[in-house]
């Protein structure tokens, strides 16, 4: 299994009816992906993120469909404007010795293919995690 996790700082101006659509596309990402074993998205408790979601997959290929998913493009795009900083992190149980390798490809792909991904992340004050290094993706 790999568990997906994002946390997110949203920008103290954001609207708040905004925030509620982005939140309500990533439940709807959950809902509608088969590959999606579980999820939650919900409020983030203890620190200085307000929200944070997380997605269960069976394997790298479920990870890659997940990522590649056309609702998750429309979610950055309408979330990634509202967050201020934000962190992905994976955990896996996969005995893959290369599977953190798997994963680094998976975003270093989608960069690559979805250049416009790196104009939103550029506006975020600070984005760390999966993803961010060596992905094609140049951390603000």
């Amino acid at each position: 299994m790999i568990y997906h996790q994002v946390r997110m700082a949203v920008k103290p101006d954001a609207p708040e009816d905004q925030v509620q659509h982005a939140l309500g596309l990533m439940r709807e990402l959950g809902d509608k992906l088969d590959v999606v074993e579980y999820f939650m998205v919900g409020r983030d408790v203890g620190g200085e993120f307000q929200y944070g979601a997380m997605y269960a997959v069976k394997d790298i290929d479920a990870y890659r469909v997940y990522m590649y998913d056309p609702l998750h493009r429309e979610i950055d795009s309408a979330g990634l404007p509202l967050v201020t900083n934000m962190v992905s992190m994976d955990l896996t149980d996969d005995p893959d010795p290369q599977i953190a390798d798997k994963i680094d490809k998976v975003h270093r792909d989608r960069f690559k293919d979805h250049p416009e991904l790196n104009d939103l992340i550029q506006d975020l004050g600070s984005y760390e995690g999966s993803g961010t290094t060596d992905a094609g993706a140049t951390p603000a």
